[in-house]
């Protein structure tokens, strides 16, 4: 189990922290009731709190923000010599968590994704993890909600009896949303990317090579081209250029943020 604490890449704080680490931590906080907020983030998520004031201090007031991609993973032993052998993949942490939830007989909620790929999820889940206790599933709406839905979606999640929650609004609905509702929720609220489509059976995942070596964004970027292009021609390019002149100690990052000035209302 490695937990080497929080780093500063490019003024986010990643946790330098493996798979065993992150499960011992939300099992942890779902026991004993706790809030917690826990996202895989990869680089384009990074770079939206990179230039975003308002969401880098949304992401540097979570518990965990993990190496979801090999490039923060490598921008981790770079900088910080954190020795990580693996990313932390937010679709494979998922598993592992609901692994974790099964054997502890922890229930667990789901939130997010459309209303065809939660009927998906629900089937490919009760095959995959039989006595799972899945305390609830809805879809997201997709647009702010009102003061009255939220509190009506927090209080539906908490009268469930969930001890975990998952978030899959996609970067950076999700991240929002956790952020909004950390205090609403006395349980891990963990925001997970695509997992929610990849677990349902509607999206094909890289070849373990193409993840292993760092190349899944271009495996996703042959797959969805529209809608992923700025993501992977922009921002990784930005993320690599700015990665090393942190790393020659050409430019510093700081990590105070700026509090966000007004709730977005996601979900």
């Amino acid at each position: 189990m490695l937990d080497a604490g929080k780093k500063n890449i490019l003024g986010i704080l990643v946790n330098a922290m493996d798979y065993e680490a992150a499960v011992s931590f939300v099992i942890r906080a779902a026991q004993e009731r706790q809030n917690a907020t826990v996202a895989s983030e990869a680089i384009h998520a990074v770079m939206m709190g990179v230039l975003d004031r308002e969401h880098q201090y949304r992401l540097n007031h979570f518990s965990l923000i993990l190496p979801d991609a090999q490039g923060v993973r490598w921008g981790l032993n770079l900088l910080h010599r954190a020795r990580l052998r693996d990313r932390v993949y937010g679709p494979n942490l998922t598993l592992a968590i609901l692994t974790a939830a099964q054997e502890k007989g922890l229930p667990v909620y789901f939130y997010g994704s459309n209303p065809p790929t939660i009927v998906n999820l629900r089937r490919n889940l009760a095959e995959r993890f039989p006595v799972l206790r899945v305390a609830g599933m809805e879809p997201g709406k997709y647009r702010p909600l009102s003061g009255q839905e939220k509190d009506e979606l927090a209080q539906r999640i908490l009268d469930s009896g969930a001890a975990i929650v998952f978030v899959g609004l996609g970067c950076p609905r999700q991240e929002v949303w956790a952020y909004e509702y950390r205090n609403r929720l006395p349980m891990p609220i963990i925001a997970v990317g695509a997992a929610f489509t990849f677990m349902a059976g509607e999206l094909r995942q890289a070849p373990l090579w193409m993840q292993n070596n760092g190349l899944e964004g271009v495996f996703r970027f042959c797959c969805e081209p529209r809608r992923l292009w700025r993501r992977y021609l922009l921002m990784s390019p930005a993320y690599v250029f700015l990665l090393t002149l942190q790393a020659l100690g050409l430019k510093s990052f700081d990590t105070e943020g700026v509090e966000p000035a007004a709730e977005l209302s996601y979900g």
